[in-house]
C-alpha cells in the first residue's frame, strides 16, 4: 500500500513536467515539415492589423464570460461587483496558460471570490494564501466555498453547453466536407444538447423535481445555489444564456479566424466552427499546456480538409496562442493585488 502511494506521490509530482514534454514533442510535430525559409518568402502576406483585431475578440469573450460568471455569484449571494469577477476570471485565464499554480484557475477564482468584499477587496489574506496553496477537499469545505464551486461549475457547464451548440451548427453547415456522416453528426449534437436543455428547464419548472434538487443541494451544504441554477438554466432564460455561451465560443472562432487572416489566409467559417470545439472537448484532457502543441497538429489536420495550408494554420495557431496569453495580462493585476 506504501509502494502504491509513493509512485502516485511520485507520478503526480511529474505530471505537469510530463505534460511540458508532452506539448513540446506536439508542438515539435506539428511545426517539424514545415520550410520556413519558403513560407516566409512564397507564402506570407503579412497584415498586423488583423491581429489587433484577434486580440480585441479575445479579451471580449473573456469579459462576458466574466461577466457571466459574476451575476451567477451575485445571484446566490456574494458582493455585488461584476468588475471583480471579470478580473478574477482573467486571472484565472492567466493562470490556466501554465503560470506554475498547485491550483487551476478555476480553483483559484472560486477560492479568492469567497473572501472578496463589498469593496472589491480581499479580506483575511493570510487564510487566502493559505487556502490556495494547497489541495481543495470540498467533502470539509465550508457552505460558502461549496457554493463558489457551484457556480464555477455552473458557468463551465454553460460553456460546455456553447461549445457543442456552436460545433453541431458548424458540423450541420460543413460536416459534409469532414466525413459523410458529418452532418448528420451535427444534426444529433443539437438535438442532444437541446433536450437536455428541455429536461433541466422542466425539472426547475416542476414543483416536485425542484424540490428534490434543493433537498440534494441541502444534502451537500448548498442550499442557496438555486438563484444561480436558475438563472442557469430556467425557461425563458436559458435561451439567453445559450445564446450568449455560443457567442463567447464565437469570438474566439473570429480570433482564429483574425490570426489566419493576417497571414493572408481566407478559411472558411464552418471548418473553423468544428475544428476549436473539437479542440476544445480535447483539451478537457490534461495532456498538454494549455493546449500547445495539441492545438497546432489539430487545426493544421482539420483545416487542412478545406485546402488550407496546414503550415500557415501552424503559424496562424500559434499565433492564436500568444494572443490568449496577451489577453489575460490584466489578469496579473489581480494575481499581484492577492500579493
Amino acid at each position: 500500500m506504501k509502494t502504491h502511494s509513493g509512485w502516485k506521490s511520485i507520478f503526480k509530482r511529474a505530471w505537469p513536467t510530463i505534460r511540458i514534454l508532452l506539448s513540446l514533442a506536439l508542438l515539435w510535430k506539428a511545426t517539424s515539415g514545415i520550410d520556413w525559409h519558403t513560407l516566409f518568402d512564397a507564402h506570407i502576406q503579412m497584415q498586423p492589423q488583423w491581429f489587433l483585431a484577434a486580440l480585441a475578440c479575445m479579451m471580449a469573450a473573456f469579459v462576458c464570460g466574466g461577466y457571466r460568471w459574476g451575476l451567477f455569484m451575485q445571484s446566490v449571494g456574494f458582493p455585488r461587483r461584476i468588475r471583480s469577477y471579470i478580473g478574477l476570471y482573467f486571472a484565472g485565464g492567466l493562470i490556466n496558460q501554465g503560470l506554475p499554480s498547485s491550483l487551476g484557475g478555476d480553483s483559484y477564482r472560486a477560492i479568492t471570490a469567497t473572501h472578496l468584499t463589498t469593496t472589491g477587496n480581499l479580506s483575511e489574506t493570510k487564510k487566502l494564501d493559505e487556502e490556495l496553496h494547497h489541495s481543495v477537499d470540498l467533502d470539509h469545505a465550508t457552505p460558502k466555498l461549496r457554493l463558489s464551486f457551484a457556480m464555477v461549475l455552473v458557468d463551465r457547464l454553460l460553456g460546455l453547453a456553447g461549445n457543442n451548440l456552436l460545433g453541431g451548427i458548424g458540423l450541420i453547415l460543413g460536416g459534409a466536407t469532414l466525413a459523410t456522416w458529418g452532418q448528420d453528426l451535427g444534426y444529433a449534437v443539437i438535438g442532444v444538447m437541446l433536450l437536455a436543455g428541455l429536461i433541466i428547464a422542466v425539472i426547475l419548472a416542476w414543483g416536485p423535481s425542484k424540490q428534490l434538487l434543493q433537498k440534494i443541494l441541502d444534502r451537500f451544504l448548498m442550499n442557496k445555489a438555486m438563484p444561480g441554477i436558475q438563472l442557469a438554466f430556467s425557461w425563458p432564460v436559458n435561451i439567453a444564456q445559450a445564446g450568449l455561451a455560443i457567442g463567447i465560443h464565437f469570438l474566439t472562432i473570429l480570433t482564429l479566424l483574425f490570426c489566419l487572416k493576417a497571414y493572408g489566409v481566407t478559411a472558411p467559417i464552418e471548418a473553423l466552427m468544428i475544428g476549436l470545439p473539437a479542440l476544445s472537448l480535447l483539451l478537457m484532457l490534461p495532456i498538454s499546456i494549455s493546449g500547445w502543441g495539441l492545438r497546432e497538429a489539430t487545426l493544421s489536420s482539420v483545416l487542412a480538409l478545406w485546402g488550407v495550408n496546414p503550415s500557415l494554420t501552424v503559424v496562424a495557431s500559434i499565433s492564436y496562442g500568444a494572443i490568449t496569453i496577451l489577453s489575460v495580462l490584466p489578469g496579473a493585476y489581480f494575481l499581484l493585488k492577492q500579493k
